[in-house]
């Protein structure tokens, strides 16, 4: 959308976080509602954690406000300020968009999971009955896992520094989808059919591996949620070791294109390769 084609019936979308310069949804977004024709636009709105409550009280009360895009670090606290949650969000215990329903009321969802779900399947990766282990069970790793159970794994292995969390995510999992085996452990209780790295590890000069796909079955696909860079050296020591793998920005294409889905718009015929982080 063209600024000069903002009037009093724009809808306006947000995407909120701290910091927040350097996210990409907006652009994604403002294309797709410029080439269709939509008069709405999206902005980035700068909100601390301390402010979140604050900030919250004062955008719901903004009548053309249709929808919010949450990022860090207001995916969890967010989930317990709508007032309801699909049962993605409530697997994760948080979410990453918000809409507003014709009843005023705001219902929120995560779609992290969606987004790498979505990609897998894309890349012509299927998930029923697979056995997977997942690194990193935090905003975005809750989430995948909830949309791997959703997806019909057989088999769910999780692992993160977090125990209480850990099990914290287990345990709603679990009672979600009871038929699936779900638990703790590492990568050493294979063999795995796909293994995801969900946490941040990779995206500085120096990080450790998340884990080391050296010793996993040649079959393995090897999957890194991050974006920046868009090979990390996770992936690059997999595709040295002859593993097949996928990159970050397949989730999240799907993410954006599940995100616009939730708001009621078609992004896929718009978006082409391009993704954002929400």
């Amino acid at each position: 959308m063209q600024t000069d084609q903002i009037d009093g019936l724009t809808r306006l979308f947000v995407i909120i976080g701290d910091p927040i310069h350097g996210v990409r949804t907006p652009t994604v977004f403002n294309e797709m509602f410029g080439r269709k024709g939509i008069n709405a636009v999206m902005v980035a709105h700068h909100l601390a954690a301390a402010d979140i409550e604050t900030g919250w009280a004062g955008l719901k009360t903004i009548r053309n406000l249709d929808g919010i895009v949450i990022t860090m670090p207001h995916k969890t606290p967010m989930s317990g300020l709508v007032d309801s949650l699909g049962i993605n969000g409530r697997v994760a215990g948080a979410i990453n968009a918000a809409r507003r329903n014709s009843d005023g009321t705001w219902e929120g969802d995560m779609f992290d999971g969606v987004g790498c779900v979505d990609g897998l399947k894309r890349q012509g990766h299927e998930l029923a009955g697979r056995s997977v282990f997942l690194m990193g069970i935090g905003g975005a790793g809750s989430a995948i896992a909830g949309a791997l159970a959703q997806a019909g794994v057989k088999r769910l292995v999780v692992q993160d520094i977090d125990a209480p969390r850990l099990e914290r995510v287990v345990e709603r999992i679990r009672s979600a989808y009871p038929e699936l085996s779900v638990g703790p452990g590492t990568i050493g209780d294979g063999p795995f059919d796909v293994v995801v790295n969900a946490t941040p590890q990779g995206m500085r000069e120096g990080d450790p591996l998340p884990f080391d796909p050296s010793p996993l079955p040649a079959s393995t696909l090897v999957v890194d949620v991050i974006i920046k860079p868009e090979v990390t050296p996770l992936l690059t020591l997999a595709q040295k070791t002859g593993h097949p793998t996928q990159l970050g920005r397949h989730m999240h294409r799907g993410q954006a294109i599940a995100v616009a889905k939730f708001f009621g718009f078609d992004l896929e015929s718009c978006a082409g390769q391009s993704g954002a982080r929400p």
